[in-house]
Formats: structure tokens, C-alpha cells, sequence
């Protein structure tokens, strides 16, 4: 059987909820970017695992009463609302019985016991499987459930779109502790002030690491404090916070400690369940979710449905070409439910995935003050969607004669900057979700840009939680031709890739222009185009640091001493 993938579904809803732009709402005004966030990484994880064998796990009880008798403290930081004794904001609690609804009606189990936690579903459906388990989840307490002999791992979350998937080995290295068990006991010392888990002052996790790898437990710990041993990174005055506290780190450990017996009432075996397809139609009327829904049906009937399922593979819910009529389509038609997504978006070579160019026009070239006047998401000549933007600031008339916007047109046709953003950042949540790369030309300055807008207009917005993997043109021209003399700007490379660029400083042409630079490369290249996503990341932040660097020491040894090149990337 295939593994059985457990979603800590509280986790992904909240991470949604305040990283995609809250102007995704349904048609009767409320927002389901918390839906849409939680279907998309769902079908997201069917496809790395290829496994239906999903289950969605929920807080019936976030605080329970058998943790709070234990540390009345216990997540009383995080109450919004006192008497209803709930930490869930109003505009997050209309979308969850939408997403229930939605992946009920796909088949996949929504698992919550009476007066427990998601962890507790998760750690006892864990114990249970016979088959290898993955837990989904940001939330680093889970980490404690880690387990070789069981084969349990953890998938976390990272920027840029990316998972880290951690095994126990994998715990050693990161946190300097052997097991899951030895994890738990790390936490509990380091604390964590948002579960109002206080941890011992004045130990944080290298402390901790450090005392678990030299006594073995958090009880020989203890037992060393206690008869004044004073090495092993235990001074006196370490040994007396730890002596003093060691009541109150008993309780954070009870407190830390998963269930697992908790009656689910699920067939593991069975998971997942048959399709409803009218159910599912019903779910995503009026929500402007189908985009989302079409994807997570399409996750789950492209995976291999033999491993305990009822039901053969299904159909997406939405016709071929359908999402280019759909409320919440944002870049193109050529977005549409039929693109391929990526199984392994970290695997998967980045030559060889849908690539989408971008870029920007704006008032100026510092990017901390420049505003948009325009952008565009390309896919090809015949495939794109632009913006013009009133940067809400006069256009200067160098910039002006660069792109050809003036102040008064863009007053007069552009729509307001700050909705431009939500909007960009829409669909870099959309391409994230979907698999997509976007790539640009010296896309460091566009990126920066956009996230100094999202500061000044869209501060809720995490932007480096939405960027897709990223292929900068201009980083990988300089590592494929290091020594080529010349301008490196977007027009003479594309003369020297032989592409074609039409209208430059239209954002449009320069991201079709960078779209087919980057195909050039790829061809020219072979150690470029067999970059998996992941590594094409990390390696053009190398290169983009040892390129500034390099330049940075020639323009010094020309004579200016105090030249600074910043070379970060993909944002300064």
C-alpha cells in the first residue's frame, strides 16, 4: 500500500489563511484563501507521494481540558474571543465548512475526536498504520513523533514553495538529537511562548542539544544538576534553573505528549474513499475555488487508487479549458486545470517544467522607491495577462521615456497599485501551488520591487511565502559565459541567445524575451538544464554571490574603494 499521508489541517489553514491574499472571496464576499491554500497543498502532497491515502485531521478541541489541568497557561495566549474560548478569526471560520464540504465530497476523511488535538489524531493514526506514514505540518511539536522503526517522518513547509521532508537521521543534524523522544525533551526546555510553554530561562535549543547529547536524557540531566556535576555544559547556575524548574518541565512534557488511542472511528486501510462528484460540484459552486477543486480532483485520479480504494481513477471535475470562464482564473487561459503540475516540484528538472516569464516596468531603478506602472505573466506570445498600475506617484520623465507610461495616462487608465499587488501576489500564490517556475531578467530587481510595494501597501502579505522556484536569466547568462565581454542587459543578451524582442521595456516582450533566454540556456547548458528545481535555487544564490563579489573587487581595483554589490538574491 501506498503511504498514508496525515495533514495537520489547523496548520495548513492558518498558514493560508495569512499568506494568500485575503481579495480571494467567493460570490457572496467572503474570503477562501485559507480553502484554497489548504486544496492546493493537498493535492500537492497526493502527487510528490503518489498516494490518495490521504487523511485531513482537525482540532475538535484546541486547547482540551486534560492539557489545560495540566498547564492552565497552555495556549491562553492565543485566545481571540474569551467566552467563546476560540483562537479562529471570524474570516477563517466561514471557510472551513466549505473545505470540509470540499474534501468530504472527494473522498477524503476529515478526522477529529471529542476533546483532543489534531496531534492526537495524527499520533494515534501514526501508531496504527502498517503501511510508511507522512505527517504534513509546520508545527515542529510533531517533530517528537518522528520514528525509523515505524517508518514515520515529517514534511515541514518551507519558503519559495519548497518541503523539507525530515527523517530521524535528519533530526541529529538539525537539532542535535537522536529520536523523537529526546526532540520532545529538547522543546520542552528550549519552550515555546505562543502554546505559553515556558521552557527553562535561559536554555534555548543549542543548550539544550547540547546537555541531551552529553547525559542522554532529561532525567540523567536532572540527576547530574542534582549531584552537582559540573561539566557537560552544566554550570551552577544552569543546574539550579534546571533543579528549580524541573516540575514545571515535567508538565510541559505531559503537556507535549500525543494521544494515541484516541477513537477516530477511520478504516486506515480504506483510505482513500469513492468520489462524489455531484457532492463535489455542489461544494464548489459559488466559492471561486474551482480552479483549486479541479486540481485536487485531478491529484487524486492521476495517483495509483489500487492501494485500498474502492473506486477507479476519476475524471477532473471541469471540462477541458473550463477555469478560462472560471471566477478565479488569474493568469491566462493556458492556466486551465489540463496544465501538468508537478509530482515532486523539488525533483522534478526546472527545464522541464511549465516555465512562466514575469516582469515589471516602474518609476525608477532603485528598488526600494520604485513604484509599478506595469507588469506581466507571459506563458507564450499568444498567453499572458498585464497590469498597468497609477503608481499613486508622479512617473519621472527617465522612466517615462524608458517604458512610455506618463503620470496622467496611468491616472487615467491604471488601477490602483495597491489592488496591482494583492493581484500579483495572487498569482504567484496560484503558480507556487501549481508547479510553475518564474523566471525573469535580473528578476532580483523585479522581486524586490514588489515585495517594497507589498511593505508600503499589502503588509499582511508574506511574499516570500508565495515565490514558485525562480530562474533568473541574468545569473545563469553570466555562469554559462562568464568571461563574455559586453552589456548583460535584457537586450544584448537576447541578441546573443539569437531570441527575439520586440517592444523591450514593454514587460510583456521582456518576459516573453526572458522565457525563451532562459530555454537557450537550458540548450546550451547541460549542467543547468539538469538542475532539479530545488538545486537550481541554491545554486543561483551561490552564483549570484560569488558574481557580486567578483564585481564588487573589479570595481574597486578601478579605482572605487567604497563599491558595494549586494548579492542577494532572489530579493534584495
Amino acid at each position: 500500500m501506498k503511504p498514508l499521508v496525515l495533514i495537520d489541517t489547523p496548520s495548513l489553514y492558518y498558514r493560508a489563511f495569512y499568506s494568500v491574499p485575503d481579495s480571494i472571496v467567493n460570490d457572496e464576499g467572503q474570503p477562501v484563501n485559507a480553502v484554497r491554500g489548504v486544496l492546493d497543498a493537498i493535492a500537492q502532497m497526493i502527487r510528490r507521494f503518489d498516494s490518495p491515502r490521504v487523511v485531513a485531521t482537525l482540532d475538535a478541541d484546541w486547547r482540551p481540558a486534560f492539557r489545560t489541568a495540566i498547564m492552565p497557561e497552555y495556549k491562553a495566549a492565543r485566545v481571540k474571543d474569551a467566552e467563546a474560548g476560540t483562537e479562529i478569526p471570524p474570516e477563517l471560520a466561514v471557510q472551513l465548512p466549505i473545505m470540509t464540504r470540499v474534501l468530504r465530497a472527494a473522498g477524503i476523511p476529515i478526522a477529529e475526536v471529542d476533546g483532543t488535538e489534531a496531534d492526537d489524531v495524527i499520533a494515534t493514526m501514526a501508531a496504527q498504520s502498517r503501511t510508511p506514514v507522512v505527517i504534513v505540518s509546520p508545527d515542529r511539536d510533531l517533530l517528537a513523533l518522528i520514528d525509523n522503526a515505524t517508518d514515520v517522518s515529517v514534511l515541514r513547509p518551507r519558503k519559495g514553495g519548497e518541503w523539507e521532508a525530515i527523517t530521524q537521521t535528519d533530526l541529529l543534524e538539525a537539532y542535535g538529537v537522536p529520536d523523537g523522544t529526546r526532540y520532545r525533551e529538547l522543546a520542552a526546555m528550549r519552550g515555546d511562548p505562543s502554546d505559553g510553554l515556558p521552557g527553562a530561562p535561559g536554555i534555548g535549543e543549542k543548550t539544550a542539544a547540547t546537555l541531551l547529547s552529553n547525559f542522554g536524557s532529561l532525567e540523567s540531566i536532572f540527576k547530574a544538576a542534582k549531584a552537582g556535576v559540573k561539566t557537560g555544559g552544566l554550570s551552577p547556575k544552569r543546574s539550579a534553573t534546571l533543579i528549580e524548574e524541573e516540575e514545571t518541565l515535567h508538565k510541559t512534557i505531559e503537556v507535549m505528549r500525543c494521544l494515541t488511542d484516541v477513537a477516530h472511528g477511520l478504516d486506515l486501510d480504506s483510505v482513500p474513499r469513492e468520489i462524489d462528484r455531484t457532492a463535489v460540484e455542489a461544494a464548489a459552486h459559488g466559492q471561486n475555488i474551482r480552479r483549486s477543486v479541479d486540481n485536487l480532483i485531478s491529484a487524486l485520479g492521476s495517483a495509483d487508487r489500487d492501494s485500498g480504494a474502492n473506486t477507479p481513477p476519476q475524471p477532473s471535475v471541469m471540462p477541458t479549458g473550463a477555469s478560462a470562464a472560471a471566477p478565479d482564473a488569474r493568469v491566462s487561459a493556458a492556466q486551465s486545470p489540463a496544465a501538468p503540475i508537478p509530482g515532486q516540484a523539488s525533483a522534478e528538472l526546472w527545464s522541464q517544467s511549465r516555465l512562466v516569464g514575469f516582469d515589471l516596468e516602474t518609476t525608477g531603478v532603485d528598488p526600494s522607491t520604485a513604484r509599478i506602472v506595469t507588469a506581466a505573466f507571459v506563458e507564450s506570445a499568444e498567453s499572458s495577462r498585464t497590469w498597468l498600475a497609477d503608481p499613486g506617484v508622479d512617473i519621472p520623465e527617465p522612466a517615462r521615456a524608458v517604458h512610455g507610461i506618463s503620470t496622467e495616462f496611468a491616472q487615467a487608465n491604471g488601477d490602483p497599485v495597491a489592488d496591482v499587488v494583492v493581484e500579483l501576489c495572487t498569482v504567484l500564490a496560484d503558480l507556487t501551488s501549481e508547479g510553475a517556475v518564474v523566471v525573469g531578467h535580473n528578476i532580483v530587481y523585479d522581486l524586490s520591487v514588489l515585495a517594497a510595494e507589498v511593505t508600503r501597501h499589502q503588509p499582511h502579505i508574506d511574499l516570500p511565502a508565495l515565490l514558485p522556484t525562480i530562474v533568473d536569466t541574468f545569473v545563469l547568462d553570466k555562469r554559462v559565459e562568464q568571461f563574455r565581454r559586453g552589456k548583460r542587459t535584457l537586450t544584448e543578451t537576447a541578441k546573443r541567445w539569437k531570441v527575439t524582442l520586440l517592444d523591450a521595456h514593454d514587460a510583456a516582450a521582456d518576459a516573453l524575451a526572458a522565457l525563451d533566454i532562459s530555454r537557450a540556456l537550458a540548450e546550451s547548458s547541460e549542467e543547468i538544464a539538469n538542475l532539479t528545481r530545488a538545486e537550481i535555487m541554491s545554486a543561483q544564490g551561490e552564483w549570484k554571490r560569488a558574481q557580486a563579489a567578483d564585481l564588487q573587487s573589479w570595481l574597486r581595483r578601478k579605482g572605487n574603494a567604497e563599491a558595494v554589490v549586494d548579492g542577494s538574491w532572489p530579493m534584495a
